[in-house]
C-alpha cells in the first residue's frame, strides 16, 4: 500500500555498521520505504571500514567511531547531543526513529523545540536487554528503563518487535497497548530465494566438503544462552550413530574459543565446524547447502519474547527448522510441518529432533516449502514497511 504522503524518514543506530551482523533491519526498513517514495536516511557509526549502503536511495551520515567496549556508546551519545539539533534543523525530517540505548538521552535537547520543527520521535524497541549479569547488566536495564521512561513522556511513538513483547514491556511500564505498534523482522524473498541460489550452495558444500553431509545450520551470534553448547553435545550423541552429520556454525561472538574448546574435548572436529562471519547477501547460499536450520533459544525471561530472523531467514529457504517449543516460535510457525520443536535445550531433547529430521531426510524438502508460504503471508519486508508507514501516519 503506497502512501499519497511523502515522509521524511531518519533511522538513528548505535550499530557500528560495517561490523555489526544484526544491521540488516534497519537496513531493509529503509530500502522499503524508499522504493515507496520516502525520503530515507541512516545515521550510524562506522569503524575503519568502508560501509557501503545497499541502496543509493537511503541517505547515509556515518559518523567514525572506533569501538570500545562501554565507552564507545557513551562517545555516540556525546556526539548525538550536538548533531541532532544540527540533523532537525537543516534535514527537517518528519520522524526519527532510535534505539532504547544510551542515544535515548541525546534526544533530549532536541526534543525541547521538536514542536516547533515538527519533527516526531519514536523509541523502536528490538530487544529487551539478554544474556548480561552483573554490572554490566544492571547498566543496560537501567539504560534501557530510562529510555523508555523518556520516550513515554516526550515521544510520539513507540513500538515493539512482536505483540508478546509489547504486553510485556506496557505491563512493566504501564503503557497503553492500543497506542504502542508493533514491527516484526522481515525476510527479502529475491535474497532469499532457493530455486535462485540452489547452485551456488551445491558449489559451496562442494568448497567445503559438504555435500555428501547431513547438514544441520546455524548462523548468528554465539553467546552464553543460545543453546550451542548443549547442540554441540548433541552432534556427540547422534553421531555414534550417524557419523554423516554435520553441525555448520556461521558467526561469531563472546563463547567462540568455548565453543571450539568443546569441540577438540568432544573429538567433533569433523563433525562442528565453525565459519567466520560472511556478508549478509551470502548467507542464503549457506542455507542453501543445508538440510534444516537451527534455532535452539531456551525458554527463558530474554528470548520468549523475540522475533529470531534466523528462523524467518531458514523458512523463506524452504528449510525445515529444528526450533525450540517456545512462544516466539510458536507465534510465527504454530504446528506446521516446516518446524520439528524441541522440547527442551538440553543434549538429548536436541539430539532427538536432529535424529528424527535425519531420519525423515525423503520428507523435508516438502514440508519445508510450506514455511516459505507463511513468510509471503505475514513476514516480507513489504508487509513490514505497510506496518512501519500506517504506524508513522497514525501518530
Amino acid at each position: 500500500m503506497l502512501s499519497c504522503k511523502k515522509l521524511k524518514i531518519s533511522f538513528v543506530s548505535a550499530l557500528t555498521l560495517d561490523t555489526d551482523m544484526h544491521k540488516t533491519r534497519e537496513l531493509e526498513i529503509l530500502k522499503t520505504l524508499a522504493q515507496r517514495g520516502h525520503s530515507t536516511t541512516l545515521v550510524g557509526v562506522t569503524s575503519r571500514a568502508h560501509f557501503q549502503m545497499p541502496d543509493s536511495r537511503i541517505k547515509l551520515i556515518a559518523i567514525p567511531i572506533r569501538y570500545v567496549p562501554v565507552i564507545s556508546p557513551f562517545i555516540w551519545a556525546f556526539v548525538l547531543v550536538f548533531f541532532l539539533p544540527l540533523h532537525v534543523l537543516l534535514k527537517r525530517p518528519d520522524y526519527i526513529v532510535m534505539d532504547p540505548e544510551i542515544s535515548v538521552l541525546s534526544s533530549v535537547p532536541t526534543l525541547l523545540f521538536s514542536k516547533i520543527a515538527r519533527v516526531k520521535f519514536v523509541l523502536d524497541v528490538r530487544s529487551t536487554p539478554v544474556e548480561v549479569i552483573g554490572l554490566r547488566a544492571r547498566l543496560l536495564e537501567f539504560l534501557f528503563n530510562v529510555s523508555v521512561f523518556i520516550s513515554k513522556r516526550l515521544f510520539s511513538g513507540i513500538v515493539i518487535v512482536t505483540s508478546l513483547m509489547r504486553a510485556e514491556v506496557c505491563r512493566k511500564f504501564y503503557l497503553d497497548p492500543s497506542k504502542v505498534g508493533v514491527w516484526t523482522n522481515g525476510v527479502s524473498l529475491d535474497l532469499f530465494n532457493p530455486s535462485s541460489v540452489h547452485a551456488e550452495g551445491v558449489k559451496l558444500g562442494e568448497q567445503l566438503g559438504l555435500n555428501d553431509k547431513f547438514i544441520v545450520f546455524y548462523h548468528g551470534a554465539f553467546s552464553p544462552t543460545r543453546g550451542l553448547t548443549e547442540t554441540i553435545e548433541a552432534v556427540k550423541i547422534v553421531t555414534q550413530k550417524n557419523p554423516d552429520i554435520v553441525l555448520l556454525l556461521l558467526g561469531d561472538g563472546p563463547t567462540l574459543l568455548q565453543l571450539k574448546g568443546l569441540i577438540q574435548q568432544l573429538g567433533l572436529q569433523n563433525n562442528v565446524i565453525i565459519h567466520a562471519p560472511v556478508p549478509f547477501e551470502e548467507v542464503p547460499k549457506f542455507i542453501a547447502l543445508s538440510d534444516v536450520g537451527l534455532v535452539p533459544l531456551p525458554n527463558n525471561s530474554y528470548w520468549r519474547f523475540q522475533n529470531a530472523l534466523n528462523l524467518l531467514e531458514y523458512m523463506a529457504m524452504e528449510k525445515v527448522v529444528l526450533a525450540t517449543d517456545i512462544e516466539a516460535n510458536r507465534i510465527v510457525v504454530g504446528d506446521d510441518a516446516c518446524c520439528v520443536y524441541i522440547r527442551l535445550v538440553n543434549p538429548a531433547e536436541i539430539a532427538q529432533s536432529i535424529e528424527y529430521a535425519y531420519s525423515h531426510g525423503d520428507k523435508l524438502g516438502d514440508w519445508g516449502k510450506s514455511g516459505r508460504q507463511l513468510i509471503q503471508s505475514g513476514y516480507t519486508w513489504e508487509k513490514v514497511g505497510d506496518a512501519v508507514e500506517q504506524y508513522l501516519l497514525s501518530i
